[in-house]
């Protein structure tokens, strides 16, 4: 199976590296191509047999599952460019949340799914988000679960959960780093421990944290009551927490779907006015 991807900038990238060391596809298979080539060139040079293509249409004559990694607004052009190349028995990748698969599908003929991807996929851990297009064969149904089970854990979702289900599994990572950075510099401020201590320490808990959820010894509620000992140190942590938390994770929702309406606008514009 001939592999294309269009777009290696974040995710493009992390998705080749993923699939080529989770042994799911060989170099050799994949042609990769990228507005700015310099981006595609350092993939090039990490695995030599990859190629390169000069653009979006020499990938889809090539291959026979195209992956589409780039912004929402840029991939009703491509598909412009490259529908002509999409005959029926290919299979079209898009990675993003705003643009669905039966928007997709109007403009082609070929078989379509949505993969959302996590940057804990780099990892070969963590959760892919997948929707099977109307008229997916099923032929192309069994073969991307097949590639996204080696980098992750496949979870087909409905249309409407899609962007809550994108905020926890592939924004989840950077929310988490960004509090994470948070307590360490805290930590570093209040106390005499340095930060390249305190990252360690930090870094270490939370890789323990999640092998122990992934291991099923506790749940989260069940590990918090573990660790939090009546009258204890850590009590005191958690009532701060639970003053100073508040609403902060609802506002992040909010945030996360008022700029998700304002993309799906955007898209459905492009689909229908086209």
């Amino acid at each position: 199976m001939n592999i294309g991807i269009i777009g290696t900038g974040n995710m493009g990238t992390i998705l080749v590296e993923a699939l080529i060391d989770g042994k799911a596809i060989s170099p050799s298979s994949v042609m990769i191509t990228n507005r700015t080539k310099s981006k595609a060139m350092l993939l090039k040079e990490k695995y030599k047999h990859i190629k390169i293509a000069a653009n979006a249409v020499e990938v889809a004559a090539e291959s026979d599952l195209i992956f589409i990694c780039v912004k929402p607004l840029q991939i009703f052009k491509i598909l412009d460019e490259i529908n002509s190349y999409l005959g029926k028995e290919k299979c079209l990748v898009s990675i993003t949340s705003p643009v669905s698969t039966s928007q997709i599908e109007k403009k082609v003929s070929c078989s379509v799914v949505r993969v959302i991807p996590s940057i804990t996929n780099r990892a070969l851990a963590g959760v892919s988000l997948t929707t099977f297009g109307e008229n997916c064969s099923d032929y192309w149904k069994v073969e991307v679960e097949k590639l996204i089970t080696k980098i992750s854990v496949p979870v087909s979702i409905d249309e409407n959960i899609t962007r809550v289900a994108s905020d926890i599994v592939s924004c989840g990572p950077a929310f988490f780093s960004y509090l994470l950075q948070g307590f360490i510099k805290a930590a570093v401020k209040e106390t005499e421990i340095d930060e390249e201590t305190a990252t360690i320490f930090a870094s270490e808990m939370v890789v323990g944290l999640g092998e122990l959820l992934k291991q099923g010894h506790y749940t989260l509620p069940s590990l918090q009551e573990k660790v939090c000992v009546k009258g204890g140190i850590t009590g005191e942590g958690i009532k701060v927490l639970e003053n100073e938390v508040g609403d902060m994770f609802e506002h992040l929702f909010q945030a996360t779907h008022a700029k998700f309406k304002e993309e799906l606008s955007k898209v459905e514009g492009q689909f229908f006015n086209n």
